[in-house]
Parts: structure tokens; sequence; C-alpha cells
């Protein structure tokens, strides 16, 4: 049952990332290295939440360094930059409810009338707001900071092979 759920948690994460990359102008050609990349950060963060009891924070950031590492290889693969790849992949991560409700949260204190409602409100709107704004910031650095150690590595190798 749990593999059934890890599979298609993969292959929805993969639709959505075949689908950002559409509207991210990458190549045809690379939309499976988008899926495949999506499938394994998505299903790492699925197993990690579900199976392993992990928060969504810290396992959406090792989902993220799953994509990272392995963008550049399938950047090679597919002659496309790692970025171009990794972008698309993340976006099926990113914590839409938490969004949701925290401008749900901000809309409701617009329209609170009494002080106890303004103050759950605005606990929701932080809260909510917090969560998706950290998750995004270390979805970004889990996906970069691997891609730019391997583009130094791969510039720090063809300096030594000319030199």
């Amino acid at each position: 049952m749990i593999m059934t759920d890890i599979l298609l948690d993969g292959f929805f994460a993969a639709i959505a990332a075949i689908g950002f990359g559409s509207i991210s102008n990458v190549p045809v050609r690379a939309f499976k290295g988008c899926a495949l990349l999506a499938a394994a950060g998505h299903a790492t963060r699925f197993v990690l939440t579900h199976a392993c009891g992990w928060g969504l924070i810290p396992a959406a950031f090792i989902g993220a360094l799953v994509i990272g590492f392995f963008a550049p290889k399938a950047s090679r693969h597919w002659r496309i930059p790692a970025e171009a790849l990794a972008f698309p992949a993340l976006l099926p991560m990113i914590p839409g409810m938490y969004a949701y409700r925290s401008v749900e949260g901000l809309l409701q204190c617009i329209m609170s009338k009494d002080a106890e409602t303004f103050t759950h409100a605005f606990y929701l709107f932080g809260y909510n707001g917090m969560v998706c704004v950290i998750i995004v910031i270390l979805m970004v650095l889990g996906a970069t900071v691997p891609i730019i150690v391997d583009a130094r590595r791969q510039t720090d190798n063809s300096d030594t092979k000319t030199a």
C-alpha cells in the first residue's frame, strides 16, 4: 500500500513538473528529466513525512537536495542547464495549502470586527506564512547549492585538464 502511495505521489509530481516545464519554456525533449527529478524529490519528501515521521520543513529540504544532486547529471544527459530542469521539478513541492491558509488568515484579519478574532487570524497568517516562506527558501537552497557546487567542480576539472 505504501509503495503504491509513493509511486502515485511521484507520478502526480512528474505530471505537474511537465506542466511547469512547458510554461517555463523547457524543451520538450527535456520533459522526462523534469518529470524524473520531480518524482524523485517529491517521493523523497513523501517517504520522509509519511513513513519516517519527519516534519514537512526538513523533508522538503531533503527532497530539494535530491533534485539538486541529480539535476546536473540529468542536465548533461538532456543537454540543458541544470536550473532549467530543477526549478520546474521543485514547483510541485511548493506548500500551496500553507500559502492559501496564510492569505486566508490575512483576509480574516482585514475583515475582523474584534481583537480576539483579529489575534487568531493574525496567528494563522503568521504561522502559515512563515512555514511557507521557510519551506520555499530551503527548497531553493537545497536545489541550488548542489548545482553550484557541481558547476564549480566541473570548472575546476576543466581548468586542471587544460593546464
